[in-house]
C-alpha cells in the first residue's frame, strides 16, 4: 500500500469523527470529553512530517511551497490542541475544539488535492510503498 493511500484512508476516518464531533460537541457538558475527541490529531500529523513531509524534501524546498505550508497548519493544529488541553472553560473548550475540526478539514483538503497528487508524480510507487509499510509498522497494522 502506497503512503498516500494510507494517509488518505486516516482522512476518511477524521472525516466520520469530525462529523461526530461538530453534530455532538455543542451539547457536550463534560469538559474531560471535550479534551479527549481534541487529542486524536497529533499523532496524524507526526506521520506525515515523519514520513511523506521528510522524504518530499528532497525534490521540494522545505522552507517554502506546500511543505512549508503543510507544516505551518501542523503547527497551528497541534497549537489550538494543546491550548485545548489547558483549558477550563467548557464553552471555551468547544469553541475552539470546532475551530481546530475546521482548520484541519481544510488542510485535509489541500493534501489530499495538492500534496499527495504531488507526492505520486514526483515519488516513484517503490519509494511510496516502502513508506506505506513504514506507515503500517507505525500503526501496527498489517498490509
Amino acid at each position: 500500500m502506497k503512503v498516500t493511500d494510507a494517509l488518505l484512508g486516516e482522512h476518511g476516518v477524521f472525516y466520520a469523527q469530525f462529523d461526530y464531533m461538530e453534530k455532538n460537541i455543542p451539547q457536550a457538558t463534560d469538559l474531560t470529553l471535550v479534551k479527549s475527541q481534541g487529542a486524536m490529531l497529533a499523532p496524524h500529523a507526526h506521520l506525515e512530517d515523519e514520513l511523506l513531509f521528510i522524504a518530499l524534501e528532497s525534490h521540494l524546498d522545505p522552507q517554502s511551497g506546500p511543505l512549508a505550508v503543510k507544516r505551518l497548519e501542523h503547527n497551528e493544529i497541534e497549537g489550538s490542541l494543546e491550548r485545548l488541553q489547558k483549558l477550563q472553560d467548557l464553552a471555551e473548550a468547544k469553541n475552539l475544539l470546532l475551530q481546530a475540526i475546521q482548520t484541519a478539514r481544510a488542510h485535509f483538503a489541500k493534501e489530499e488535492q495538492v500534496l499527495f497528487v504531488m507526492a505520486q508524480q514526483i515519488l516513484d510507487s517503490r519509494a511510496l510503498e516502502q513508506l506505506g509499510r513504514k506507515w503500517a509498522a507505525t500503526r501496527k497494522v498489517a498490509i
